[in-house]
């Protein structure tokens, strides 16, 4: 099915509009971040997964927050493979580098 180009005075869809802005801002397709999130516990592991959180996705930086600074320390030496897997998961280039914060800090 042939699809015809929407006039400039239609009404576009609240979705499409916020997916818009969005990529303007740098942001992920929304279920990409859902997708990252969801996946996270197999990113990280077992022993991370509950110290740590994704916490945004822009312009290809993950922002993980965890649970104290040890743990942020391990997910900063593993930076390499979890861009990998993220890969894996997310699509390559989706996830390029993480950035990763102390909660409370």
């Amino acid at each position: 099915m042939r699809r015809v180009p929407r006039r400039a005075d239609e009404p576009v869809a609240l979705g499409d509009s916020l997916a818009a802005v969005g990529r303007q801002l740098g942001m992920p397709e929304p279920d990409v971040f859902a997708k990252l999130a969801e996946a996270w516990p197999g990113i990280v592991g077992d022993q991370l997964a509950p110290h740590t959180s994704v916490r945004s996705l822009r312009d290809g930086v993950c922002t993980v927050e965890a649970d104290g600074p040890g743990w942020a320390t391990r997910l900063r030496y593993a930076e390499r493979q979890l861009v990998e897997r993220a890969g894996e998961c997310c699509g390559a280039g989706v996830v390029t580098s993480f950035r990763t914060v102390v909660s409370g800090a």
